[in-house]
Order: C-alpha cells, then sequence, then structure tokens
C-alpha cells in the first residue's frame, strides 16, 4: 500500500471530485515562438524548498506526465541550455477544515439512526477536516527568466493503493491543466 497523503499534495484527487483547474498568463509573451523545452537544472535552485524536491519518486512521475502532454502538443524535450522555456512544476497542501450543520437529534438504531426532531426543533453542528492539493506548472521564458505561463490544479488529497492509481490521478491533473496551453488555443 503507497501511503501518500502528504507528499502527494500534486495527485489532488477524491476519486468522485473533480479537478479545480485555473490559468493565467502574460499577455505581451510570443507563444509561437515556444518549440522546445527543458527542465530546471539543479544549479538553478528553482526547484528548492519544493514539496515535489522532497519526493523525487513523485517528481519523475509528474514529469512523465507533462512530457507526455507536451510531446503530444508538438513540443520538443531538450536537455540544452537553448531551450525556449522551461516546465517548472511545484506542489503543496494545505489543511482545511468544513462546517456542517444538522437539523433535529438523532439516535443510533440497530439499522441506522431515527430522527424523531426534524426542521428547527433542534439540530448540531460539527466539523469535519480534509486536505487541499495543489499542482502548479509554470512555464518560463528560458531567455528572460520571467514567468509567461501558469497553470494550476486543485483537488482533495487520497490515499493511493497502488502507484498506478496515483500515476492515473497524476495524469489527469496535468492533462486538465495542459489542456490549457497554451492560450488560446
Amino acid at each position: 500500500m503507497v501511503h501518500c497523503s502528504v507528499l502527494l499534495a500534486v495527485v489532488l484527487l477524491a476519486s468522485c471530485s473533480t479537478v479545480s483547474v485555473t490559468s493565467d498568463y502574460d499577455r505581451a509573451a510570443d507563444f509561437s515562438k515556444l518549440q522546445s523545452y527543458r527542465w530546471p537544472l539543479d544549479s538553478e535552485e528553482i526547484r528548492k524548498g519544493d514539496l515535489l524536491a522532497e519526493h523525487p519518486l513523485v517528481y519523475k512521475r509528474v514529469q512523465s506526465a507533462v512530457d507526455r502532454e507536451l510531446r503530444g502538443k508538438g513540443y520538443r524535450k531538450s536537455t540544452s541550455q537553448s531551450a525556449d522555456f522551461i516546465v517548472h512544476t511545484h506542489a503543496g497542501i494545505k489543511k482545511l477544515k468544513t462546517y456542517h450543520q444538522r437539523y433535529g437529534i438523532e439516535f443510533p438504531l440497530h439499522n441506522g439512526w431515527y430522527s424523531p426532531w426534524w426542521g428547527p426543533y433542534g439540530g448540531f453542528s460539527y466539523v469535519s477536516y480534509y486536505e487541499e492539493g495543489t499542482l502548479v506548472v509554470d512555464i518560463i521564458d528560458a531567455s528572460t527568466r520571467e514567468l509567461v505561463w501558469r497553470g494550476v490544479a486543485t483537488r482533495v488529497v487520497r490515499d493511493y493503493q497502488s502507484p498506478e492509481d496515483m500515476q492515473k490521478d497524476i495524469d489527469e491533473a496535468v492533462a486538465e491543466v495542459l489542456s490549457r496551453f497554451p492560450p488560446g488555443t
């Protein structure tokens, strides 16, 4: 069993929830000039302190998904410093709580719960906690080192029974994010 709640902000998911995706870009950037990309070099220290940097196996899964999506869009991966853009991915998790209001009073019975009072005649509140993960994909112009595009996917984090399940969710989140890149497509 792969227990990855904390390390998988990336994966973002409860099986029935959907990925929430947003993106933004520099309107002055000419995306038609972007043909090749590379990942950050260790010497650039772009990844310093990131959750994905702390979990290299997960980072490799994200890289694989990004490479597949960009290749499908016609971009060429390069190991050269002369690539047109740098892809930087990072992730995070935040713990959230939600409040629930229940009306009436419930009693446990052998086959469920019994609630003799409905409506305004009683009730109770309770709090539940969950973790929300965020995956960010940044496109950085390699010549200027400026951010030109950012895509963000957010979802509730879950535990995974297998690495394959994790990869499937990573692939889905990356595909959703990169469906908006380049802007205007």
